[in-house]
């Protein structure tokens, strides 16, 4: 691991921050050598902040063009900043489309992704006649009219624990280094706004793309292509990458990661699309 502010000036701290991030013009949270990504953006405004190579770890991995309100990223440091200094000096150093909402310092042995317990991510569709150039990267624009009510009978079958392979990216869906395919929902709702479509899920965790596959297939429902039963016999079959269509990554927003000990600030529900 790279240095991370070692010496034996100061204490070693691990400090969270709450970060919310315009996805559209990065790879994907996680770090790639050949992809400008959340987490190195991180990376280098840390090192100006500081002048020490710092690693980051992050709660989630979103994708290439998804969005997030409330990705949470840990890392250690001796640095005695205060977390205020840590929130104002980091937006000053990051590029307009990362913001760090909140700094926390926590627990050094806080695991920002084993200790996850709850993700929510929410889908933005907007069903209108006429595309919306304002909004293109960050929702999906569908112009036929969709069946909103059978959309939501349709998602109310995610809820529980149960095998999701037939709504994940193919490599994931045959277990792949995921492992096993079995998630927990804990609630999927679909609702109206006018003109937008929203739908938001929690889980224990999820598969690539299995958010972006369940809209997918979600919208299938609702433009009368699918049936609800149809949609239910999909996911209850658990064959490897059934559904074969991710809606677009530029709808999809990570809202909240939720921990069981540690309070973020971040678990007040959001009434805005």
């Amino acid at each position: 691991m790279a240095n991370e502010g070692g010496g034996d000036e100061a204490p070693l701290r691990r400090i969270a921050l709450v970060i919310e991030y315009e996805g559209t013009a990065y790879a994907g949270s996680q770090y790639q050598k050949n992809g400008r990504t959340v987490q190195g953006e991180l990376e280098k405004a840390l090192r100006k902040l500081t002048r020490k190579a710092i690693r980051v770890a992050l709660a989630g991995r979103t994708d290439a063009g998804v969005h997030a309100k409330g990705q949470v990223a840990a890392f250690l440091t001796t640095v005695p900043y205060e977390l205020g200094v840590f929130q104002r000096a980091l937006n000053s150093h990051l590029p307009k489309d990362i913001a760090v909402r909140s700094a926390h310092e926590v627990a050094l042995g806080f695991d920002v992704r084993r200790h996850a317990r709850r993700r929510w991510y929410r889908y933005r569709i907007y069903n209108g006649n006429s595309r919306r150039p304002l909004f293109r990267s960050q929702s999906w624009h569908v112009s036929e009219p969709l069946d909103v009510e059978a959309m939501r009978e349709a998602a109310r079958q995610l809820v529980g624990r149960q095998d999701f392979a037939a709504l994940a990216a193919p490599v994931a869906a045959r277990g792949g280094p995921q492992g096993s395919t079995v998630r927990t929902v804990y609630w999927a709702e679909v609702r109206r706004r006018r003109c937008w479509v929203l739908f938001d899920i929690e889980a224990n965790a999820f598969l690539p793309q299995q958010v972006r596959r369940m809209v997918g297939a979600l919208v299938r429902v609702g433009q009368g292509k699918e049936t609800v039963e149809g949609f239910r016999r999909l996911v209850a079959s658990a064959r490897p990458g059934a559904a074969s269509f991710a809606a677009p990554a530029a709808g999809l927003c990570l809202m909240a990661v939720r921990y069981e000990d540690v309070d973020l600030g971040n678990t007040e529900e959001a009434h805005d699309i």
